[in-house]
């Protein structure tokens, strides 16, 4: 029996609403972690993530025939909604609200406090583990938090688009979901919206067009460069439709998303709804997307994740390309955050994942 008890929670989403999870770690009265675990949700936001973390843990606590419980969480609006200090407006937060409430007042006595997200690393790990496994978590034992070996990342951001995929890193950067930060975006072009969206959020941003340099090795000079200067560890090809000479600098150092499952798919000229167009006309039932190392050869490199999709019978180009979108808002974080993690290691043209 477990007569007075700490808990922390925590809860994310990677989309807002998107794939969540809410966590939760409970220590006994001499600070000796009893259990932890989190539950993954296909779909919700951050704040119903936050609910779900803390009614597991409390659920957790009643069967622990705790008397008395102390609660941590970094949401400082469940905090205060708890506290009585904010009204709870959002209809689908009042089922979750009353819910904690009816177990918050099965123990004798109970607190819940504001911590800092720096103060409540372990639950957090645990969240990030049920986002990337798309499952539940249960854990015995101390948990080794994820950020103990991650590197503070600083990263270069090509596009020649929309700038979609820069805006989903940076959401991710923003969130605390990545230990990160855009140290420079080079665009293509400069016509394009991702540029506009870098300024409007103001990120460093160059142009460097093709057509300015007399060859590719000039352009790939050019592009190093600006690389080296602003000092980034890891190349993000989000929408980059220029091919450049990788140099050794950076080998193992860039990686792109592809919006099919490479190998299939993939090479000049498979870029946007050619791909989805493509994977029509085959009649795939499932596509997806693929993160990669880049070689100086299109779509080529070894693979780092890849995350898949079914292909419905009334798809069109935008329907399918829209879905397949939504796999890679996870997969890159994903694969930037192994990176982060040193977790990814290269033998010829396989990667294993520590």
């Amino acid at each position: 029996m477990a007569r007075s008890i700490t808990i922390y929670t925590d809860g994310g989403s990677r989309g807002n609403p998107g794939p969540a999870a809410g966590a939760f770690v409970i220590l006994n009265q001499d600070g000796k972690q009893i259990c932890a675990g989190a539950k993954f949700l296909a779909r919700a936001t951050n704040n119903i993530a936050e609910y779900t973390g803390l009614i597991t843990a409390l659920e957790k606590a009643v069967s622990l025939k705790a008397e008395s419980v102390k609660i941590f969480s970094d949401s400082e609006l469940m905090v205060r909604q708890l506290n009585g200090e904010y009204k709870v407006k959002n209809e689908g937060l009042k089922k979750l609200f009353s819910q904690s409430f009816k177990l918050l007042k099965k123990f004798k006595n109970w607190q819940i406090s504001h911590i800092r997200r720096e103060k409540n690393k372990t639950a957090d790990t645990l969240v990030n583990r049920a986002l990337d496994m798309a499952d539940n978590v249960e854990q015995k034992g101390e948990i080794e938090t994820d950020d103990k070996n991650t590197k503070h990342l600083r990263l270069g951001i090509l596009l020649s688009g929309s700038g979609r995929t820069m805006t989903n890193i940076l959401e991710q950067i923003k969130d605390k979901q990545l230990d990160a930060q855009i140290a420079v975006i080079i665009s293509s072009r400069s016509d394009v919206a991702g540029v506009e969206k870098a300024r409007a959020a103001k990120l460093p941003i160059e142009i460097i067009r093709k057509k300015d340099f007399p060859d590719i090795d000039g352009f790939s000079e050019k592009i190093k460069q600006t690389l080296l200067a602003a000092k980034v560890d890891l190349v993000i090809q989000a929408g980059w439709l220029c091919l450049w000479k990788i140099p050794a600098e950076f080998e193992n150092k860039v990686m792109n998303i592809h919006p099919a499952l490479l190998p299939a798919f993939g090479g000049q000229g498979m870029w946007g709804h050619h791909v989805h167009e493509a994977v029509l006309r085959a009649g795939c039932k499932v596509s997806g997307c693929t993160v990669h190392f880049c070689t100086n050869e299109y779509d080529k490199g070894p693979i780092i994740v890849q995350k898949y999709c079914p292909v419905l019978e009334d798809d069109d180009p935008d329907t399918l390309a829209a879905r397949v979108f939504q796999a890679e808002c996870l997969a890159y974080p994903e694969a930037i955050k192994l990176f982060s993690q040193q977790k990814i290691i290269v033998k010829g043209s396989r990667i294993f994942i520590k």
